[in-house]
């Protein structure tokens, strides 16, 4: 059995410090923001289209 100590992984209640003061919410950005730009969902697009075609053509002309 997995005793508590081994889910505790760290001494101190906060996390690491770091050399950045606080971010604000623009730089703070997750990927709901990155999915939102139109390069990237037109690439998404086009290799999700790419995929398709493949499994369709793997199930029926092969």
């Amino acid at each position: 059995m997995i005793g508590t100590e081994m889910l505790e992984t760290s001494r101190e209640s906060s996390p690491a410090p770091t050399d950045a003061p606080d971010t604000t919410l623009e730089e703070r950005r997750g990927c709901l923001f990155a999915l939102s730009q139109p390069p990237l969902v037109i690439f998404l697009a086009v290799i999700g289209c790419l995929l398709l075609m493949a499994a369709v053509h793997d199930l029926f002309v092969l």
